[in-house]
Formats: C-alpha cells, sequence, structure tokens
C-alpha cells in the first residue's frame, strides 16, 4: 500500500478516496461499454444463458487498456498542467466528467423551457442552440464542481486560458 500511495505521491488517507473513485469510475465506463456491445453487436439479450459471463469477460478486457490508456495520459498532462501531486490528476478527471455529465443533463430541460423541443425542432436549429446553452452552463459548473474537489485554482486557470485563447482577454483582466 506505501508503494502505491508514493506512486500517487498520497500524503493523507483521505486523499485515497481519488485512486479508488477513479477506478470505479473507470469500471463502470467499462462496464456501460460491454453492456452496450453485448446486446448492440453481439444481439445477446439478458435471457441468454452467456450474458453475463459475456459482459464480465468484455469488461474486463475493457477495463485493462482503458486503465493503461488513462495512466499514459496522466503523464503527458502531468507535466503540460504543471499538476503538484499526482492523485489532483484523478481529482481533476473527476471533476471533468462530472461537469460534462451534468451540464448536458441541465441544458435539455432548459432548451425545452425555452421552447425547442427536440422532437418540435429541426436538427439543424437544436443542436447549435443546445451546444451554445451547454457552454457557458459547462464554464460555471466546472467552477464549482473543481472547487468542491478542492482543485479550483486549477479550473480558473484553466478556464482563463481558454477563455483567452477564444478571444475574451479582455473581460479577465
Amino acid at each position: 500500500m506505501q508503494k502505491f500511495k508514493d506512486r500517487w505521491e498520497i500524503n493523507a488517507n483521505w486523499q485515497l478516496v481519488f485512486p479508488v473513485l477513479g477506478l470505479i469510475g473507470l469500471f463502470i465506463s467499462s462496464f456501460l461499454l460491454s453492456k452496450k456491445l453485448t446486446s448492440g453487436v453481439l444481439k445477446l439479450s439478458e435471457t441468454h444463458d452467456s450474458y453475463f459471463l459475456t459482459i464480465l469477460v468484455i469488461t474486463l478486457f475493457l477495463f485493462i487498456p482503458l486503465l493503461g490508456l488513462t495512466l499514459k495520459i496522466f503523464n503527458a498532462l502531468e507535466k503540460k498542467w504543471n499538476i503538484t501531486y499526482r492523485w489532483e490528476l484523478i481529482a481533476i478527471f473527476i471533476a471533468f466528467a462530472i461537469t460534462g455529465s451534468t451540464a448536458a443533463r441541465i441544458s435539455d430541460p432548459i432548451i425545452s423551457l425555452l421552447g425547442f423541443q427536440q422532437e418540435f425542432t429541426s436538427g439543424w436549429l437544436y443542436w447549435p442552440l443546445r451546444i451554445l446553452l451547454i457552454f457557458p452552463i459547462y464554464q460555471v459548473i466546472l467552477l464549482i464542481v473543481g472547487w468542491l474537489f478542492g482543485q479550483f485554482k486549477f479550473f480558473w486557470w484553466f478556464e482563463k486560458k481558454m477563455l483567452r485563447r477564444m478571444g475574451f482577454a479582455r473581460f479577465l483582466d
């Protein structure tokens, strides 16, 4: 366990929450992907005898390469983002995941409230409007979730960098 703590630069036991949440999230993502593959590509239903075994095997086959890919991404981003502790990367990734999911969930009821239902609005109008609506919601939620995960400083820097690249530098100074 000490080797794991040293590798991820974990100084306090509460910081172990982030690697555990990261592994759980990665496993759930692998499970959901395997469930889609099993029902969509393999055309197996839940009543099929080998359905659950197939899902378990595909989940494990997805989990291991996704974990390897995630660790490679961590190594690249650790240098690029100038992170103090490696466990912070996991907290940042979790914050990004929560923010993206939340912004996508919130945007649909808001755009419906504005009178644009997907069933009755042209896709050429609906999707650009939804993306334009998601963008500011995402920015606000990102700062809130980043603060909740103790990473407000990183996300504030990230927001300012992105807004400068989009030409909004005059509003930041």
